[in-house]
């Protein structure tokens, strides 16, 4: 069909530009990284463009508008004179995400999840602590706030199956990876291939979301 073809090309031309723009950064190719990084963020959330109209959902319009705070998240990454406002950025990306979850099956409470979760984000916090100085508060913010994202975003999977909830439900624990390991490498230890390994897990992580979400709103959540 030809939804399938335009997921499967707008995926490939995602991977390609995502392989390019860690080569870039890996490599010091500065300006080639500074067009690369955000277009391939927008790559990735061009496929929510091309839902039909009919079939827009507002789950869908809301994981579009979570992704597009990611992408000015990662623009504003680029300085790190600008990196609170980066952090503001994607802090509001996952409040949306959120939204989108909580609004597309409800609020989900599920102890097990939730103790696992919060317990990881609290050691992950309690590590990070003595290094991070004036960021204390914002990363306790952004800690908590992300670490609810993926409890709900693996709520949405525990109670339905599907393949979608599936890839949403891997996509929230890769976006705390990424996060973390971007954590590490800014406030604790700077350490090798961080940027491919932050940016891999980054963009898999929206590209599982983003492509869960197209087919949730054609119907192919199976």
């Amino acid at each position: 069909m030809v939804d399938r073809r335009r997921q499967r090309t707008i995926n490939l031309v995602s991977l390609v530009l995502a392989i390019l723009a860690m080569c870039a950064e890996y490599l010091g190719h500065r300006m080639a990284y500074v067009f690369l990084k955000p277009l391939t963020t927008i790559s990735i959330l061009s496929l929510l463009l091309f839902i039909p109209k009919g079939l827009s959902t507002k789950f869908a319009k809301l994981i579009l508008v979570a992704l597009a705070f990611c992408l000015l998240g990662d623009v504003l990454l680029l300085d790190p004179a600008y990196f609170v406002f980066g952090l503001v950025a994607f802090l509001l990306a996952h409040l949306l995400f959120i939204v989108a979850f909580i609004q597309h099956k409800g609020f989900w409470f599920h102890w097990i999840s939730f103790v696992v979760l919060f317990v990881i984000g609290g050691v992950i916090f309690f590590w990070l602590k003595p290094d991070l100085g004036d960021f204390m508060i914002p990363v306790l913010f952004y800690v908590l706030v992300i670490t609810s994202m993926a409890w709900q975003g693996i709520g949405l999977y525990l109670r339905d199956k599907g393949k979608a909830y599936l890839w949403i439900a891997l996509a929230v624990l890769f976006f705390m990876l990424s996060d973390t390991m971007l954590a590490i490498n800014k406030f604790k230890a700077p350490f090798d291939y961080a940027s491919v390994l932050i940016l891999g897990t980054y963009w898999l992580s929206v590209g599982l979301i983003a492509n869960a979400a197209y087919n949730i709103a054609l119907g192919k959540k199976s």
